[in-house]
C-alpha cells in the first residue's frame, strides 16, 4: 500500500488518485503475488489429481485455475474500486483456492481505504465463504488437514489481513495528521512573518513621520517667511537662510540616525540617543525660534526623573502637537501643560485656545496618520489619548501615561 503521495500522505478515504512511481512498485508487487500464487495453486491442483487424491471433478480445477487467473488481473483496478473489487471476488471463496491472494489483497485495500465497519462487515462474509468450500474441497497446502482446521485458518488469515490493514490505516492517519500540523505550522509560521513584517513597516513610518515632519514643518516655515517677506533685510534673510540649512542638516542626521536604529546597527558613527522628557526644553525652544508662540506650564520638579520610555513617549506627543499647530493653526498660541508624579501617571495637554486666525504662509499638507501614530504609542505605552476641536473653534491634545511609582 501507498502511504505516501506527493508531498505529503493520502487520504484513505478519498477517490482514485493518481499513481506515483512507488504505487505503481506496489501494485506490480501485489499482481506478481497473486499470480504467483495462481501458479502455485494449479501446480498443486495437478500434482493431487495425479495422485489420485482429488475427488473433485476436473472442471471445477480448471474452473477455479482460470478465475485466479481473471482475479489476478482485477487487483489493478483496487485502488479505484476498492470495495467493489472486494465484493466482486467474494464470491469466489465458495469454490476457487486460486483466487484466495487476489481476494486477501481486496481486503486488504479496504480496510486501508475505507471505513473499519464496511471492512468487518466484509471480513466476516470472507470468514463465513470458507465454510461452504471447505465441506467439499481441500486445503492443497494441507490436503490431510480436518474441516474444522481448514476453516480456523482461513479466519486466522482473514483475522491477520484485517489487523495488518486497520494498522496501515491508522499509521496513514497519523502521518496524515502530522503533515497537516506541519502544514498548518508552516501557514502560521509565515502569517507571523507577515505580521511582523506589517508591524516593523508601521514602526517604520511612525518613526519617521516623528522625526521628521517636526524637522521639515520648521523648514516649511521658515521657507514660507523667505518667500513672503520679500522686502526683509538681508540681515533678516541671511538668518533664516541660516536657520533653515541648519534645520536642514538636523533633519538629514535624524534620517540617517532612525535608518541606522532600524537596521540594528550604526550610520558610520556614533549616533545621539532618543530623545526623552529631558530634551523638551530644546524642542520648545526650536518651536519659538520658528514663530511659534508656546506658553508652558511645567509642573514636574525633574524632568529627568520620568521614566526614560515614558519620557521618549511624552516627548513624541509634544513633538507632534507642536507640529500639528504650525501645521493647521500658524500663529495661534499654543498652550503646553506638564503635570503628574510617579504613581498617578504623567500628563501632556497642548491647547490652542483661540479660533485660528487667518494667515498668509500656506497651511502645510498633512498626512492625516499623526495621530493615529501617537495614539497607538500611547496605548503601547499603557496609557491614552485624547484629541479633537474644543467649543472656542481651538484643539485640545491630552495624553496620560503611566508613570511607576
Amino acid at each position: 500500500m501507498a502511504i505516501m503521495s506527493g508531498g505529503g500522505p493520502r487520504l484513505p478515504n478519498t477517490g482514485p488518485t493518481r499513481r506515483d512511481v512507488r504505487d505503481w512498485l506496489v501494485d506490480t508487487a501485489a499482481f506478481l503475488l497473486a499470480a504467483a500464487w495462481v501458479a502455485l495453486t494449479a501446480g498443486l491442483w495437478w500434482a493431487l489429481h495425479h495422485l489420485g487424491e482429488l475427488s473433485a471433478p476436473p472442471a471445477l480445477l480448471i474452473t477455479d485455475v482460470v478465475v485466479g487467473v481473471l482475479s489476478t488481473g482485477l487487483v489493478w483496478l483496487r485502488r479505484r474500486w476498492p470495495v467493489g473489487l472486494a465484493v466482486a471476488l467474494l464470491p469466489t471463496g465458495v469454490f476457487s483456492t486460486a483466487a484466495g491472494m487476489s481476494a486477501t489483497i481486496a481486503l486488504f485495500t479496504v480496510a486501508v481505504r475505507r471505513r473499519p465497519a464496511i471492512t468487518l462487515l466484509l471480513a466476516a462474509l470472507y470468514a463465513a465463504s470458507a465454510v461452504p468450500y471447505y465441506g467439499y474441497q481441500i486445503n492443497p497446502l494441507q490436503p490431510e488437514a480436518p474441516y474444522w482446521w481448514n476453516v480456523l485458518w482461513a479466519s486466522l488469515i482473514t483475522t491477520l489481513v484485517i489487523g495488518w490493514g486497520l494498522f496501515a490505516r491508522a499509521r496513514i492517519q497519523l502521518l496524515q495528521s502530522l503533515h497537516e500540523r506541519a502544514v498548518r505550522a508552516e501557514a502560521e509560521q509565515q502569517l507571523r512573518a507577515e505580521q511582523a513584517r506589517h508591524l516593523e513597516r508601521e514602526r517604520i513610518a511612525r518613526e519617521m513621520h516623528d522625526v521628521l515632519a517636526h524637522r521639515i514643518s520648521l523648514l516649511s516655515m521658515h521657507a514660507g517667511a523667505l518667500e513672503y517677506r520679500t522686502d526683509a533685510p538681508p540681515e533678516e534673510v541671511a538668518r533664516i537662510a541660516g536657520v533653515i540649512r541648519s534645520t536642514a542638516h538636523q533633519t538629514l542626521q535624524d534620517l540617517r540616525e532612525v535608518i541606522g536604529v532600524l537596521r540594528g546597527g550604526t550610520t558610520g558613527g556614533e549616533t545621539r540617543p532618543q530623545p526623552v522628557l529631558s530634551d523638551l526644553p530644546t524642542l520648545v525652544d526650536e518651536a519659538r525660534q520658528a514663530g511659534a508662540r508656546v506658553r508652558w506650564d511645567n509642573q514636574l520638579d525633574d524632568l529627568s526623573a520620568v521614566p526614560e520610555h515614558v519620557g521618549r513617549t511624552a516627548y513624541r506627543i509634544v513633538q507632534e502637537g507642536l507640529t500639528n499647530a504650525r501645521k493647521h493653526a500658524p500663529g495661534a498660541v499654543v498652550d503646553l501643560l506638564l503635570t503628574g508624579q510617579p504613581g498617578d501617571g504623567l500628563t501632556i495637554e497642548l491647547r490652542n485656545p483661540a479660533p485660528v486666525r487667518e494667515h498668509t504662509i500656506p497651511q502645510i499638507p498633512g498626512s492625516g496618520t499623526g495621530l493615529v501614530g501617537l495614539t497607538e504609542r500611547a496605548t503601547l505605552a499603557g496609557g491614552r489619548l485624547e484629541h479633537g476641536p474644543t467649543p472656542d473653534g481651538g484643539y485640545r491634545l491630552r495624553a496620560w501615561l503611566p508613570w511607576p511609582a
